[in-house]
């Protein structure tokens, strides 16, 4: 049976990463999908563009009708804590109210398709301040801020659609970086000021937020393959939860003094109270024992290759004039 693939978020960060990981194991029938806003040429080549928005639940029916998707991955989101923060309406309307209204379009177009469900390691929240150790999917859901509710609120309307028959999969990544990914994230945000201070376009000292908390790493592109193989598999218990972790917490300025030991030129850092966020948690790790045991899973790239590729990527682009 071919596969018709619908990724939303698909000209995103993760969704390029996806894209470039599942072709090899597709066929010549298969087909992928791409849902964006708006139809303005930004997908990888080859990806057939569908165009809803997320906050348009007869849209989404309409494009569920016409595509006819064995499996749809969900990765489209309002996903910078800041950006939840700024707008609330709209983080719940996205996030949550999308994720509703693509789960009912499935249900009813088409009730044998498998939904992929990327949700966050954010939704544990508060759970990590109580527990010494890392976390695995059976850890309560507290989340503290408007990102990870709407995000625990959707994962949740997903587990209750699969006793309405829903074939879903869900998924709580850690932390993730990568070539690519934007500088509202930690990893990139130190790479980007790294890359301008070598190029001679931003003075040789570091802004930062906090050092001292602690998160779990791993790279895009083994999370991306956690997703292909849940993708590619029928045979998965509906409405399953899967935590994507290394199991090592790092800690922020560990990262940070790791990317300048790599940079051309001595750099100072400074402390922005800016880039404090509000209801930090000092540590979050988890397990992944059950990705491990039914998918393979387990991550693959060593983190000093991460980040020498997010460095070299910010080099490369701030070199070439995409971004200033």
């Amino acid at each position: 049976m071919s596969e018709r693939i619908l990724i939303t978020g698909a000209d995103g960060f993760v969704g390029r990463a996806l894209v470039r990981a599942l072709r090899p194991w597709l066929g010549d029938q298969d087909r992928l999908f791409g849902a964006q806003r708006r139809a303005d040429g930004s997908l990888d080549e080859g990806l057939q563009a569908v165009e809803f928005d997320l906050v348009d639940a007869g849209r989404i029916r309409q494009a569920i009708r016409e595509v006819r998707p064995t499996c749809v991955v969900h990765l489209a989101a309002i996903t910078a804590v800041q950006d939840a923060f700024l707008d609330r309406d709209q983080a719940w309307a996205v996030n949550c109210g999308g994720t509703r209204a693509l789960g009912e379009a499935m249900l009813g177009e088409v009730p044998d398709a498998r939904l992929v469900f990327v949700s966050t390691s954010e939704v544990y929240g508060g759970t990590f301040k109580l527990r010494a150790s890392g976390l695995d999917e059976a850890a309560p859901l507290d989340p503290t801020n408007p990102y990870a509710a709407s995000k625990a609120a959707a994962d949740l309307l997903v587990g209750q659609m699969v006793r309405d028959g829903l074939r879903a999969v869900r998924f709580r990544p850690f932390n993730h970086t990568g070539p690519g990914q934007t500088e509202r994230f930690v990893v990139p945000a130190f790479a980007a000021q790294i890359a301008r201070i070598e190029a001679g376009l931003q003075p040789p000292t570091i802004r930062v937020g906090n050092l001292d908390a602690c998160r779990d790493f791993l790279d895009v592109r083994d999370v991306v393959d956690a997703y292909r193989r849940a993708v590619l598999r029928h045979d998965l218990p509906s409405g399953i939860i899967f935590n994507l972790a290394s199991g090592v917490p790092r800690r922020i300025g560990d990262v940070l003094t790791d990317l300048l030991a790599r940079a051309q030129r001595p750099i100072a850092v400074e402390r922005d109270p800016q880039r404090l966020r509000p209801s930090d948690t000092p540590v979050a790790y988890g397990h992944a024992e059950r990705a491990a045991e039914l998918l393979a899973w387990s991550p693959a790239i060593p983190w000093s290759q991460t980040l020498d590729d997010v460095l070299d990527d910010w080099r490369r682009r701030i070199a070439g004039g995409e971004i200033a």
